[in-house]
């Protein structure tokens, strides 16, 4: 029984360390504003680091110091005035010297102003559909098929063989570096949450409701998520992929698809 809980715990880390790795902390991101949530969870993280080793500090103390067996007698009051004042405004203080600056950023969050760019995603079980707003492009998003069939029971397939398993897909989200991109987020059955921690955005798409969120993506790279609601059967095959490219790249990369599609719209 031990040995099967041992295999079972082991087997547990082997697959979380085969499809993402394992971190303790929240990413940095590389946007602006995922830079901004770092920091203010950080200088939170700060906060509370030092009002627990003030907290537990005085109860240690106090402990070790005033003990029964050192013959210490007990104060004989049952109030203080001073120190209820004092332990009620230090912490108002230090929530407004956090809710000022948290209260900026979650504003910056939520405006999609004057967008360079606007992205329609659709969530569906299980998969993304992406339409760009005056481009004449669309696709669909599904889990790359490397994924999908070492997924499968007895596929023989070993998972730790497939790069980025359980996070790649067959068409990624292209997106022009330091460019403006709000997306507009839907979906066409049941809750789903469009979420990639480097863009620090996680926002659910609702049947029926549109949601907005935006980024602006300051370094080239590919960036990974996946769907963060319980959607169905196949939640946990729902990835998302952000490729971040140079605005030239990007734009050859548009007028590749657009010729693709119109091709396939020939051909019919």
């Amino acid at each position: 029984m031990l040995r099967k809980l041992c295999l079972g715990i082991a087997g547990l880390f082997g697959a979380g360390s085969a499809t993402a790795d394992w971190a303790l902390n929240m990413p940095q991101g590389v946007t602006e504003l995922s830079a901004e949530t770092y920091g203010l969870h950080m200088q939170v993280f700060y906060w509370c680091c030092a009002i627990a080793v003030v907290v537990f500090g005085a109860m240690i103390y106090s402990l070790v110091k005033h003990r029964k067996s050192l013959g210490v007698e007990p104060a004989q009051f049952s109030h203080s005035m001073k120190a209820e004042v004092i332990w009620t405004i230090i912490p108002i203080v230090i929530l407004l010297i956090m809710a000022v600056p948290s209260a900026e950023t979650m504003i910056r969050l939520e405006d999609t102003r004057k967008p360079d760019l606007t992205i329609v995603a659709t969530g569906y079980q299980w998969k993304w559909h992406y339409e760009y707003q005056g481009e004449n492009l669309e696709f669909y998003s599904t889990l790359s098929r490397s994924s999908a069939d070492a997924r499968r029971k007895d596929s023989g397939i070993d998972p730790f063989t497939v790069d980025n398993y359980l996070l790649d897909v067959d068409n990624r989200l292209v997106v022009p570096k330091g460019r403006k991109v709000r997306l507009l987020l839907t979906s066409s059955d049941v809750v789903h949450a469009w979420w990639v921690p480097d863009l620090a955005i996680k926002k659910d798409a609702i049947p029926g409701f549109v949601n907005e969120a935006w980024f602006r993506a300051e370094v080239a790279g590919v960036y990974r998520g996946q769907c963060a609601e319980l959607c169905g059967m196949d939640h946990g095959y729902m990835p998302i992929v952000v490729e971040v490219v140079e605005p030239a790249e990007y734009q050859a990369w548009l007028d590749s698809r657009r010729d693709d599609a119109a091709s396939v719209a020939a051909a019919r």
